[in-house]
């Protein structure tokens, strides 16, 4: 019995000196995950009398006051290395960091195939390429690579940095004929733990568009379409030209039975946000004899 009271009494012993090394204010959230330029909130709370708190900060400081709860608050955080804690004036003054995580969804995510244009051949080796532009923070990157729904590999990053960056990470493929007309795509998704936004945002790779031919020769005749209609990631816009269109045309398709389709070049643009191409549309007058 005396050994137990002894063992009691070195346990609230201990109990008491780990309550008084910790700071007597919590924090809510613990730790903050805000979408650059986005806006951000923390409760600072007392749990004790004290003499004065406050949130000592680059942006959103609170100056000392006798409340028991304080907030800091940024409504536009654009400080990349911001530290932020509350302090405390109780026995001694003690202080709280604030871990912050600022993040920032790529610019863009683009797919391109290493030295390489037009169809694959079945059997030979290509390298695909994925670039990540202007993505932080680097370190909760995860590159994904799919093809149609199946994951083929991901890739994450070691470095260690809280501003943006670009990075590329490669995926060497071997076609066969079952790979006809199979689309491959990369995703960048940023995994931000708990605190951050759920699902975690991720954005799908792009590419501008990219017509097979450059030109194309069409006889005239009564069934005349001219086809610009080409794959891209965002969807193009499409522009027309020719001193035969009296109107402007924004749809990717020309048919005789709805436009008046004369002999001449008819030049159409594909656009997106990484790029534009052009084909141009010879169409020559029907041959008789």
């Amino acid at each position: 019995m005396v050994f137990y009271n002894i063992q009691k009494l070195f346990l609230s012993v201990l109990h008491a000196v780990g309550t008084q090394a910790e700071c007597p204010v919590q924090l809510n959230p613990q730790r903050a995950v805000v979408r650059y330029s986005g806006s951000v909130a923390v409760n600072c709370s007392a749990s004790v009398p004290h003499k004065g708190m406050g949130w000592e900060a680059s942006e959103g400081a609170v100056t000392m006051t006798r409340d028991s709860l304080i907030t800091w608050r940024v409504s536009n955080l654009i400080e990349w290395d911001i530290q932020p804690f509350c302090y405390i004036n109780h026995e001694k003054q003690c202080q709280v960091e604030l871990p912050v995580t600022i993040y920032k969804t790529p610019d863009s995510v683009s797919i391109s195939i290493v030295d390489h244009s037009g169809p694959m051949i079945e059997g030979k080796q290509y390298e695909l390429r994925c670039d990540v532009h202007n993505v932080a923070p680097v370190q909760d990157l995860t590159v994904k690579w799919y093809k149609g729904q199946t994951l083929l590999n991901q890739t994450t990053f070691i470095e260690n940095s809280k501003t943006p960056v670009n990075e590329t990470t490669t995926l060497l493929i071997r076609p066969d004929r079952a790979d006809d007309g199979a689309q491959y795509r990369c995703e960048a998704e940023l995994e931000l733990g708990a605190e951050g936004p759920q699902p975690p945002p991720k954005e799908t790779s792009g590419h501008k568009p990219k017509h097979f031919n450059s030109t194309e020769t069409i006889i005239k005749n009564d069934e005349v379409t001219l086809n610009c209609t080409v794959k891209a990631n965002p969807a193009p816009t499409y522009t027309w030209h020719s001193e035969h269109l009296k109107e402007e045309i924004s749809f990717s398709v020309l048919q005789a039975s709805t436009v008046l389709l004369s002999p001449g070049n008819y030049t159409c643009t594909a656009t997106n946000s990484l790029g534009s191409d052009s084909k141009v549309f010879i169409i020559k007058s029907e041959q008789t004899g």
